[in-house]
């Protein structure tokens, strides 16, 4: 799986939460703080995921 692929689907998943969270009108810096924190999630787990792994010699 490509890191972009990755990334990619969970920007749609925190568009949709984000989304879900203006509907419930939850005021818009929490939603921020939210999105902020999903994303660096999504990094740390996009770049574990697709990483190579290291060769055995």
């Amino acid at each position: 799986m490509s890191f972009g692929l990755y990334i990619v689907g969970f920007l749609i998943l925190i568009g949709g939460l984000i989304y879900g969270a203006v509907i419930v009108h939850m005021p818009a810096h929490w939603i921020v703080v939210g999105a902020i924190v999903l994303f660096g999630l999504a990094v740390l787990k996009g770049v574990q995921a697709t990483r190579g792994k290291d060769p055995s010699h």
